[in-house]
């Protein structure tokens, strides 16, 4: 996606949204004190908000200390499952670290290692970039959903006909690699979808196995995360869930589409999984936690290099974003979004204070605002 998309694609709906969002969200200004206890009365307003926007529902869950939270607005339930988009990523990259702590790769192998010949053609040269670099998006590999011709059948209406066909992550990659890169490796820094459907790729070459079967393995079953799930190419969304609508267009006029089941194999590794608040939570608490890492392993994922001097609080990690909000707080987590579906998740670096929701639309809404309410206590404007 364009630099100039960059901070609100990532924060708050990464795979899709960033095709179809409208402007950045403001960078921070001047700090104010955080709440002294929860209080989620501005997290509500801001719930509401996006409902006054033109989002169909919104949900929000939190917890912070003893005190859990789950707010809906709209035609929501507060236990709604969705699916999460590039959340997925921070999963992906989990694993990638597991991997290396058990000797098994290493980040800084280049991805020829493991790929021989896949990242090849138009100046892309999978030689000269590591594993790490598609982890923090300092590859230059361009990114698939960038192509004119993929969106044009992925993302618009050409959705409506091609909704349940199946990509291969060869094929994701064989997009990516008829456009030259954007940068090269390690000289700058642009969120690519490719890297991380290559990471999942990676993954399957060292373990024998489909991504989706680490992620259920070591995350999923160990931190029993009930509505979780890695999809495949299953089209249906599991139950309880809400429908997803989406414009897919850019013209605020078009008309609304349910899109509720689509084949996710769209986004692979880069953002096809489905979860719900309660388990997006617990995941991202635990990881923060150093439940899921050994402390090594933990502080390289939580090493940032900088998305851009325009935005100085945001850095981006291994699959995981670090965000210092108007109040001062520093947040880790994603943003997600896909066709209907645009998610949060958040939690502070003790993992003691989360967040996590969804809106069911990805024309309107601003889940930003989301995480300075719960965080900050800050209701959005009217």
């Amino acid at each position: 996606m364009s630099a100039a998309r960059t901070v609100r694609t990532v924060l708050a709906a990464t795979l899709v949204a960033g095709l179809t969002a409208t402007a950045l969200a403001t960078p921070a200004l001047a700090a104010s004190p955080a709440p002294a206890k929860p209080d989620h009365a501005a997290t509500q307003q801001a719930l509401e908000a996006a409902v006054a926007d033109g989002v169909p529902g919104a949900v929000a869950q939190a917890r912070d200390g003893r005190d859990r939270w789950t707010g809906t607005a709209g035609e929501r339930g507060g236990d709604d499952r969705y699916r999460v988009g590039s959340i997925t990523k921070t999963f992906t990259a989990t694993v990638l670290l597991q991997l290396q702590a058990e000797g098994r790769i290493d980040l800084d192998d280049p991805v020829e290692k493991w790929l021989p010949g896949v990242v090849r053609g138009n100046g892309h040269d999978g030689r000269k970039i590591t594993v790490r670099q598609l982890l923090n998006h300092t590859s230059g590999i361009y990114s698939y959903t960038e192509d004119p011709a993929f969106q044009a059948k992925v993302f618009g209406p050409g959705f409506l006909e091609h909704r349940y066909d199946t990509w291969t992550p060869k094929q994701l990659v064989a997009v990516a690699m008829a456009h030259e890169p954007d940068f090269t490796p390690g000289a700058s820094w642009n969120y690519s979808n490719t890297n991380f459907v290559l990471a999942g790729m990676v993954i399957e070459k060292v373990t024998g196995r489909p991504y989706g079967k680490a992620v259920e393995n070591r995350i999923i079953k160990p931190l029993k995360l009930r509505a979780t799930t890695v999809p495949g190419t299953r089209s249906a969304m599991p139950e309880p869930s809400s429908p997803a609508y989406s414009k897919l267009s850019r013209d605020v006029n078009a008309p609304v589409h349910d899109v509720s089941t689509l084949n996710p194999s769209i986004a692979g590794a880069a953002g096809e999984m489905i979860s719900d608040s309660r388990d997006l939570q617990t995941f991202y608490r635990a990881l923060l936690q150093g439940r899921l890492l050994p402390k090594s392993a933990l502080n390289e994922m939580t090493t940032t290099v900088q998305i851009s001097p325009e935005y100085p609080n945001v850095g981006y990690g291994l699959g995981l974003m670090k965000d210092k909000l108007s109040c001062g707080v520093e947040v880790w987590g994603h943003g997600g979004g896909i066709h209907g579906s645009s998610s949060l998740a958040q939690v502070t670096r003790d993992g003691g204070h989360s967040l996590a929701g969804n809106f069911n639309a990805d024309w309107a809404g601003d889940s930003q605002k989301v995480i300075e309410a719960e965080f900050c206590g800050t209701a959005p404007k009217k």
